[in-house]
């Protein structure tokens, strides 16, 4: 492989050698990424059409078997292409207009024990967050109200804590539960790691999900966060689905992790005995003071709308039946980006001017875009609507053509071979054959849309 080139004002330096400023490697790195991406575009444009032996009607019956390999393909499609896919996908379990609006509150920032390499409220971190106690009840019953008068039908409380253990607040966390599910909301929490026990209160208490996010792969998983595992997330969330609570588990994309910890973040959610209710998806929004936020400020580097959507996306295709979250990062994307967004299977929104502490459209702001792209939200305590895709009608948007078509690149040679930039676009489609649409039509016939 060719040693990595570093330019500053036009001349060239070895990246290795120690005369090289830090910003001239960093300017070599983000060259490179470019490289990767037009190797990948010119690859799918000029190479010939290969069929791929599997129909969208097939993807969109939900699995648990999912190999990496396979999600990885699946991943690495054509991003148009992918995005019709999904959409396909979509259609044929929920209805695409409707879209479920939750409020997410902070009701205990800062001080948390936990070394989030992402986050400011970690006592571990020099950010502007500082802590404070946990909001009175009367506060958090206040914001529940206006989330509602807003349109939101879930309320979500976030809590900065490494676990409940034997905190006495966990007593007010149950008060407001009940509270806010009176109301005819439904409610989300998010407290961390809870037992067995505490997760069956918060469920007697009216508790309809619970989040507590994976975060990304379990490989890349040490490199943001070394006080907690990953099998404590998995046991969290297996409490949480024994106490017969909704799960929202998902992840934050643009932590410097590869394509294949994304892939790895899916493949885990995909291959769970019961796929999660919600996934939620989040951009990292880079705070200064955090590790991993200075290291992305440095570099210039933010998550691009295109990587979004192709989350959202291969989320959609690997789990079909789930609610799929467009959380954090959204203020970065403009209207247009979002709606691609929407079309790729987003179908859940944060609404409100603050994520726990990341900025967020104003509710005047959704509702603008949601008259736009004919949106409308999704009623609480009620089951999704319909696909209004039916019999005929499901067959027409899942037969466009009788199998996905990808591209095949020509083979890689010179700088590119040396280089591996056309590495991911060098695997094929090759995914088991799935049942045919009108076997994908007779199974679905007298069902229902899915629950969110």
């Amino acid at each position: 492989m060719l040693p990595a080139k570093a330019f500053f004002f036009g001349t060239p330096f070895s990246a290795g050698a120690s005369t090289v400023h830090p910003l001239t490697y960093v300017e070599s790195q983000q060259r490179r990424e470019m490289r990767v991406r037009l190797a990948r575009a010119y690859a799918t444009a000029t190479a010939a059409p290969v069929p791929s032996p599997f129909t969208r009607a097939s993807l969109a019956i939900p699995r648990h078997d999912w190999t990496r390999a396979e999600i990885q393909q699946v991943y690495e499609m054509p991003l148009l292409e992918l995005v019709f896919t999904a959409a396909s996908v979509h259609r044929s379990y929920w209805h695409p207009s409707e879209v479920q609006k939750s409020t997410l509150m902070s009701i205990k920032t800062g001080g948390c024990t936990e070394n989030c390499g992402y986050c400011s409220q970690s006592q571990h971190n020099d950010t502007f967050v500082k802590p404070t106690p946990m909001a009175k009840v009367d506060e958090i019953l206040a914001a529940a109200r206006r989330a509602k008068e807003a349109g939101s039908t879930r309320f979500c409380m976030g809590s900065a804590w490494r676990e409940v253990g034997n905190k006495h607040a966990f007593k007010r966390v149950l008060e407001v539960v009940k509270e806010i599910d009176g109301m005819g909301m439904e409610v989300c929490t998010t407290l961390g790691m809870l037992t067995a026990e505490q997760a069956k209160q918060l469920k007697e208490a009216g508790l309809t999900a619970y989040n507590h996010n994976l975060d990304t792969s379990p490989e890349y998983y040490p490199k943001v966060v070394t006080t907690r595992t990953y099998d404590e997330r998995l046991q969290t969330l297996a409490n949480v689905r024994a106490a017969g609570i909704s799960v929202c588990c998902g992840g934050i994309i643009g932590m410097g992790e590869q394509d294949a910890d994304r892939v790895g973040l899916l493949h885990v959610l995909a291959t769970m005995d019961e796929h999660p209710e919600s996934v939620p998806i989040n951009a990292l929004v880079p705070v200064p003071g955090t590790p991993l936020g200075d290291a992305l400020i440095k570099a210039g580097k933010q998550t691009t709308w295109d990587e979004m959507v192709r989350m959202i996306a291969a989320a959609r295709i690997v789990l079909p039946r789930t609610a799929v979250r467009l959380s954090a990062g959204r203020k970065e994307y403009p209207v247009a980006a979002q709606a691609l967004m929407f079309m790729a299977g987003a179908n859940s929104i944060f609404t409100g001017d603050q994520l726990l502490t990341t900025a967020n459209p104003a509710f005047d702001e959704d509702a603008a875009m949601f008259a736009v792209l004919g949106l409308e939200g999704k009623p609480p305590h009620k089951p999704a609507r319909s696909s209004p895709y039916v019999g005929e009608d499901l067959i027409q948007i899942n037969r466009p053509a009788p199998m996905i078509t990808v591209h095949s690149p020509p083979a890689a040679s010179g700088a590119a071979e040396n280089d591996k930039t056309l590495a991911k676009v060098q695997r094929l489609l090759r995914i088991k054959n799935g049942p045919g649409v009108e076997d994908f039509v007779a199974q679905k016939s007298g069902g229902g849309g899915a629950c969110g």
